[in-house]
């Protein structure tokens, strides 16, 4: 069996900057990106539609009762397919996943390859100030109450894995 290539997980809270740093990696690596917004968008606002819910919803408990593991998987199966013959760069928030020490280890399993997790950090002032310059409609529950999001602290929780770490508060 043919060794597979690697993926990089980039995960971050809103606005951190993973997105963009993803990006360059993928161009650098010449990787496949996988953003979990470019993968499952347009699916998961029909789904909310569908069930009379707000379409940006992605923080309520009822999204995350529909659509979370969904998404996410999602997300592995169109990186697994694809770690056969380049290196992917995967990127969401993975929120929960953080927070598991066996977590890393755990998707290594499934997707058959070697896995690099990389978290990006951005102070909560520059986040807030680039969450409100985007403009995305799923950010306007997160600015409409900023104290209480900005507080959910897993931002600033060090992993309990090996991890890269990544500070995108000047760039």
């Amino acid at each position: 069996m043919q060794e597979r290539c690697s993926a990089t997980v980039v995960c971050g809270n809103a606005g951190s900057g993973k997105s963009t740093l993803a990006r360059r990696m993928a161009a650098e690596q010449r990787a496949v990106l996988v953003d979990i917004d470019t993968c499952t968008e347009r699916l998961v606002q029909q789904v909310l539609l569908a069930h009379g819910l707000d379409p940006a919803d992605r923080d309520s408990p009822r999204y995350k009762q529909l659509l979370r593991d969904p998404v996410y998987e999602q997300m592995f199966d169109i990186a697994s397919e694809n770690l056969a013959h380049v290196p992917c760069i995967l990127v969401g928030p993975f929120t929960s996943e953080r927070r598991d020490p066996a977590w890393p280890e755990r998707l290594r399993q499934r997707l058959q390859a070697p896995v690099r997790i990389v978290i990006v950090h951005c102070d909560p002032a520059e986040r807030r100030r680039r969450i409100e310059q985007r403009g995305n409609p799923r950010d306007v529950g997160k600015l409409s109450d900023w104290s209480d999001y900005a507080a959910l602290g897993v931002d600033r929780e060090t992993p309990p894995f090996e991890h890269v770490w990544v500070d995108t508060t000047s760039r």
